[in-house]
């Protein structure tokens, strides 16, 4: 009697723990990295942005979102098991991603097939191997000296069929919206998602980076410029980014949030709802987890 009770109890024992290995293996781990404070309050409010972007992924039925602050995690097995990383957090020079070693931990991701997001100012490395690294894992980054950034109201217009844009409405917003990317050849692979016109004085005036003539930007004056892009990787990977949340407020507005959510859930290979990912951001929730400036 007692060798039965025993073998009933371990049986049950079994069977919860396949399923919770069935449960874990059905989950789709997204990791969410925010950078350092910068900028003025209200502004690269990387924290605040992330952990809203987390919330909205949490109300996706078998995505599990996890947040990591301070820039680079001291843990680098937090990677493990990602479907997708997302980066919100400053580049350049200073750019975590291209510190020590950590652009072969992102090959080794990208080499499994794992989704790569860069929002904002994550997507400006230098020239060079992270240009190309970039390249080849997004499909283009902010090139200093040939790329611009000026604040400016960037009025999208129309937004193309894919499952990013699904439940996209156009917009009309202002924000750093970096533009004149460098893209791949051709922009061989890449999807442009959102674009809008600068006027001129938006691509020459005093609020564009670097200043002084840019005659690559004047020769394409009336040009559509791209905002925010997808890529779809050789390996089976998947790349987006986006120019735009330098201001915090924005994440405020149903479409801009709705626009990342749905590229984020696309970068991990899951299934964008038909109406895209519905969520719901209070002003008081806007205010919530902002750096200390």
């Amino acid at each position: 009697m007692r060798k039965l009770l025993i073998l009933v109890v371990l049986t049950i024992l079994a069977g919860c723990s396949l399923h919770d290995a069935s449960r874990a293996a059905d989950t789709a781990k997204i990791v969410l990295v925010a950078g350092r404070p910068s900028h003025r309050s209200g502004e690269h409010e990387f924290n605040a942005g992330c952990k809203l972007l987390a919330k909205c992924l949490a109300q996706v039925p078998g995505v599990e979102p996890v947040f990591v602050a301070g820039g680079w995690p001291k843990d680098e097995s937090v990677f493990d098991g990602a479907r997708s990383v997302v980066f919100f957090m400053d580049g350049g020079g200073g750019h975590p991603i291209i510190q020590g070693n950590h652009l072969e931990t992102i090959q080794k991701l990208m080499d499994k097939g794992v989704g790569l997001v860069c929002l904002h100012y994550a997507v400006d490395v230098p020239k060079g191997r992270p240009g190309d690294k970039f390249l080849d894992w997004i499909g283009g980054y902010y090139e200093g000296g040939y790329s611009i950034n000026p604040h400016w109201t960037a009025d999208v217009q129309r937004l193309p069929e894919h499952p990013i844009t699904r439940g996209v409405k156009p917009f009309a917003i202002r924000d750093e919206w970096y533009f004149n990317i460098r893209f791949r050849p051709g922009m061989k692979g890449v999807t442009a998602l959102l674009t809008a016109k600068p006027d001129d004085a938006t691509r020459q005036g005093p609020s564009a980076s670097p200043p002084g003539p840019r005659p690559h930007i004047v020769a394409d004056k009336g040009r559509d410029e791209v905002l925010a892009w997808a890529v779809e990787r050789p390996d089976g990977g998947r790349g987006f980014g986006f120019t735009g949340a330098h201001t915090h407020k924005n994440w405020g507005d149903p479409n801009f949030r709705k626009l990342v959510s749905n590229a984020i859930l696309w970068t991990a290979k899951l299934d964008v709802p038909p109406a895209g990912i519905e969520s719901k951001v209070s002003e008081s929730e806007l205010k919530e987890n902002l750096d200390p400036k």
